[in-house]
Order: C-alpha cells, then sequence, then structure tokens
C-alpha cells in the first residue's frame, strides 16, 4: 500500500470522527495494519498534522485532535468568509454540469435521509462543501476549505444533534437554488446562514461513549478502501483532501 493510500484511509477515518480525541496513533501500529514501514507512517502521520488533522506531540507522537467549541467559533467565521467568497464566485461561473451535479447530490442528501440513513447522510453533507470547493478549480481555496471543512466535519460529528440533519438538507437545497439561479447575493446569504446555523446547532455532549477501537475502525476502513480499489486499480477517493503545502 503506498502513501497516498495510507493518508487517504486515515483522512477519511479522522473526518468521520469515530475516534475519541486524544487517541494515540502509534507508529509501530499502524505499520503493522497497513503493511509498510514506520518511516512511511512517520510521513503521512506528518501530513496529517500539517493539514491540521492531527496534533503531533514532539517527542511523545501522534493524537486525534479533540474538537473544542471555542475554537469552532473561530473555524465558523473563517469558514463564513471563504465559503461566501466561494458561492459568490460559482453563481456567476457555474457550468450546467456543474448545476446537475450538484442538483444530483442534493437529491441523494435528502434521499439518504427519508430512508433514516444518518452515515451516509453525514458523508454527503460534507462533500457537498467539498463539492463547491473543487469546482473553483483553484488549488488555494480548495486547500483552505479541505482544512477549515474538515476541523468542523469533526465538530459536527460529536457535538451536533441528529435533528440538524433536516436543518441542514433543506439548507444545502436552499444554496443549490440559489446558485442554479445565478442569484449571487441570494447564494452569499444562503451559505452565510446556513454555516451560522450549523454553528449554533453544536452543543456539549455530557459523555462520550468510548465505541469501537483504533484497529476495528482501521481494519473496516481498510476494507472498504480495497473494496473500492476493486473498481479500477489505482482509484482515489473522490473528495481526498490536495497535497499540502510546503512548511512555512
Amino acid at each position: 500500500m503506498n502513501e497516498a493510500a495510507v493518508h487517504a484511509i486515515l483522512s477519511r477515518l479522522l473526518l468521520a470522527g469515530g475516534l475519541p480525541g486524544g487517541t494515540k496513533l502509534g507508529e509501530h501500529r499502524l505499520a503493522e495494519l497497513f503493511g509498510v514501514s514506520r518511516e512511511r507512517i512517520r510521513k503521512v502521520l506528518h501530513r496529517l498534522g500539517h493539514e491540521r488533522l492531527l496534533e503531533i506531540v514532539r517527542n511523545r507522537g501522534a493524537f486525534t485532535i479533540e474538537p473544542d467549541l471555542r475554537e469552532g467559533r473561530v473555524v465558523y467565521e473563517a469558514r463564513r468568509i471563504l465559503e461566501s467568497g466561494m458561492v459568490a464566485h460559482l453563481a456567476d461561473h457555474l457550468t450546467e454540469a456543474q448545476i446537475e451535479r450538484l442538483r444530483e447530490h442534493v437529491d441523494a442528501e435528502a434521499d439518504a435521509l427519508r430512508r433514516g440513513d444518518q452515515a451516509t447522510w453525514q458523508k454527503l453533507s460534507a462533500e457537498f462543501h467539498f463539492l463547491l470547493a473543487e469546482m473553483i478549480r483553484n488549488p488555494i481555496v480548495q486547500r483552505q476549505a479541505h482544512e477549515l471543512i474538515g476541523r468542523t466535519i469533526m465538530l459536527v460529528k460529536r457535538y451536533e444533534t441528529t435533528l440538524g440533519s433536516a436543518c441542514g438538507c433543506e439548507e444545502h437545497r436552499l444554496i443549490f437554488k440559489a446558485l442554479a439561479g445565478r442569484e449571487r447575493g441570494r447564494a452569499v446569504k444562503a451559505m452565510s446562514s446556513h454555516l451560522s446555523l450549523v454553528e449554533t446547532r453544536l452543543r456539549p455532549i455530557a459523555c462520550d461513549d468510548a465505541g469501537p477501537s483504533l484497529e476495528t475502525l482501521l481494519e473496516e476502513a481498510i476494507a472498504v478502501f480495497r473494496s473500492e480499489q476493486g473498481q479500477g486499480e489505482g482509484a482515489s477517493p473522490r473528495f481526498e483532501a490536495p497535497a499540502a503545502p510546503a512548511p512555512r
């Protein structure tokens, strides 16, 4: 398994928010699970740390990030600034093919919600924002969007109740309708309102279920990835984060 595959699997697992904050990702155990060298694992972990999906602690190793509601306020403010600009640009530049792709996506979200498939809905909900960033076709915007969206996915997974799902789905529909109608002002307002409402729906939790172990989750994630690879050798996840910039 190459570094890109290891990165894709770990990114997906971290963004899913299934691991408690502060979980250590040991190089030796990961190397065993992935069947690669510790050096390769170390490179991937440092890349994930640079992408703010992990916390790298000097002389201690890599740990999952504990989502912080206070920090979340700052991140959501940054998302409103960035994504409002994204939809303003897209309202003027979307192609008919891109509009149709967005239509199919919001329909898929609504279908997952109707079927009560919360896991699929959460995945599609995040991908809606990744898809908008992808359509900008600007690597800098896309990289910033991936980092900010990734950090709030973990917040939503941990702090938002399922009651927000229907609201979020309808809010995405409103954004789509504004974009399809090429209504720049309406699209900006809909995006800003949506992100503000998501932020207000985050609630502290009283306790935390430990859930499955890191090993169990990783084995499942690797199995899913390999199953997807069966669709074509060398395939990669649709919304894999772009390469991280050189450290500043």
